[in-house]
C-alpha cells in the first residue's frame, strides 16, 4: 500500500473529491452544493463550513474517514503571483485566501478546507503548482502598449502534469526538457517549458492566444475597440464575448464538438472552415512558442477534452507535426496531479516552497 491522499478542488456550486492509494485513483466523486445556501453566505469563505459537511456526508457515505489520509492536497486560488511546486499550506496563505483580497471566488476554499483537514488529521497540506504560478522571463512580459504587461494565466496544474508525464516518457528529468504543451478545453491554454519552467503562455483570462471553444482568442484590435465604443454593447456583454461566447459558439453556435463534426459529414463549409482554422490558429501559435525555445523542443504535448478528438489533432500536427514529435493526454488529470504533488512531497523527491506572500513580479526593478 502506498500513501492515502486525499485531493480536492472547489467548482462554483460543486466540489470534486477524489482519494489515492499513491497515484492510484480509489475513489471519484463531484459534490453538489445547494446553490441557494451558497448564494445566502455574504462571502466565499463563509462557505467553508457548509462545504465541509457535505464532504464529510459524502465521505461517510463511502465508508471514507479523513483520518485513514497520509497527505491532503488542493487546487486553490487566491494568492499573489508564485513560482511553480509544492507549497505546504501556511498562515500567511490562509490569510490571503480567506481574506479573498486578490479574488472571491470558490478557488479560495480549497486550501482552507484541506487545511480543516490536515489539522484534524495531524496530516500535511499541500497546494501544487496553483493557478497563480507566474514564472514568465520579463523578456516575455512586454506589450506594445506601455503599462500593459503580460502575466501568467494558463492552466498550470494541468499543464505542468502532462509535461512531467511527457519527461518520463521520454526517459528525461522534466528539468531537462523544452515543451510546447497545449490545453484545449472549454478554455485553451499553450505554454513554452523551458527546463522546468513556463517561460511563456498566452494569457487565457484577458483573451490572449488562438481561439478556443467558448473564448475569442486574439481577434484584431481596432475593429474590437469600434465595437466596445459602438454603444451596442456593455462592458459585461464585451467581456462574455471574449470569455464565454467567443470561439466556436460565437462562429457556429455551439462548441459541442461531436455535432460540429456532425455538421460537416453533412456537407456544411462554414463548419468544416471553422473547425480547420481552429487547428489552424493553435499550429500558428506553437511555431511562436518553437521560437521562444529557439527551435529546441523535445515534444509537443496535447491535452485537455478536445485532444480526445483525434480529428483535430491531425490537423494541428498538419501544421506544426514538423517541429517535435506529438504526445497526446487528452482529457485532464488536475486531480492525478495533485495526487503525485503529494506523494513527491512525501518521498522528498520534490523541495517543498514557502509561500511568502511577495509576489514574484509586481513590475519591473529598473528604471525604463
Amino acid at each position: 500500500m502506498g500513501y492515502r491522499i486525499f485531493t480536492l478542488s472547489p467548482g462554483s456550486t460543486s466540489t470534486k473529491l477524489a482519494v489515492f492509494d499513491g497515484e492510484k485513483l480509489l475513489f471519484k466523486a463531484n459534490v453538489q452544493h445547494d446553490p441557494q445556501k451558497l448564494k445566502s453566505f455574504a462571502r466565499v469563505s463563509d462557505q467553508k463550513p457548509y462545504r465541509v459537511e457535505t464532504i464529510l456526508a459524502k465521505l461517510k457515505a463511502n465508508g471514507i474517514d479523513v483520518q485513514d489520509m497520509d497527505a491532503f492536497a488542493a487546487y486553490s486560488g487566491g494568492l499573489v503571483s508564485t513560482p511553480g511546486g509544492i507549497f505546504p499550506v501556511n498562515d500567511k496563505i490562509l490569510e490571503d485566501c480567506t481574506s479573498g483580497r486578490l479574488m472571491e471566488h470558490p478557488a479560495i476554499l480549497g486550501a482552507q478546507i484541506i487545511d480543516a483537514f490536515a489539522k484534524e488529521s495531524g496530516k500535511p497540506a499541500y497546494l501544487v503548482n496553483p493557478p497563480d504560478v507566474d514564472e514568465f522571463e520579463d523578456i516575455a512580459r512586454l506589450s506594445g502598449i506601455k503599462g500593459i504587461y503580460r502575466e501568467s494565466h494558463v492552466h498550470v496544474l494541468n499543464q505542468k502534469e502532462t509535461a512531467m508525464r511527457a519527461a518520463k516518457e521520454l526517459g528525461k528529468n522534466y528539468e531537462e526538457c523544452n515543451f510546447i504543451v497545449c490545453h484545449v478545453g472549454g478554455g485553451l491554454s499553450i505554454t513554452a517549458q523551458k527546463q522546468g519552467k513556463i517561460v511563456d503562455g498566452n494569457d487565457v483570462l484577458n483573451g490572449e492566444g488562438p481561439m478556443a471553444p467558448n473564448r475569442s482568442g486574439y481577434v484584431p484590435l481596432m475593429p474590437l475597440v469600434k465595437m466596445c465604443y459602438s454603444g451596442d454593447y456593455t462592458l459585461q456583454q464585451m467581456k462574455e464575448k471574449i470569455s464565454k461566447t467567443g470561439g466556436l459558439v460565437s462562429l457556429l453556435g455551439t462548441d459541442n464538438m461531436l455535432e460540429i463534426k456532425e455538421r460537416i459529414q453533412k456537407g456544411d463549409k462554414w463548419a468544416a472552415l471553422v473547425y480547420e482554422n481552429f487547428a489552424y490558429q493553435l499550429g500558428k501559435y506553437i511555431g511562436s512558442y518553437a521560437c521562444v525555445l529557439e527551435g529546441r523542443v523535445d515534444a509537443i504535448v496535447m491535452t485537455g477534452g478536445v485532444s480526445n478528438d483525434e480529428g483535430f489533432i491531425a490537423n494541428v500536427k498538419k501544421y506544426a507535426g514538423w517541429i517535435a514529435p506529438f504526445i497526446v493526454y487528452g482529457g485532464d488529470f488536475e486531480m492525478e496531479a495533485l495526487a503525485s504533488g503529494a506523494v513527491r512531497a512525501l518521498d522528498g523527491e520534490e523541495p517543498l516552497q514557502e509561500y511568502t506572500g511577495v509576489p514574484v513580479w509586481s513590475g519591473f526593478d529598473f528604471a525604463y
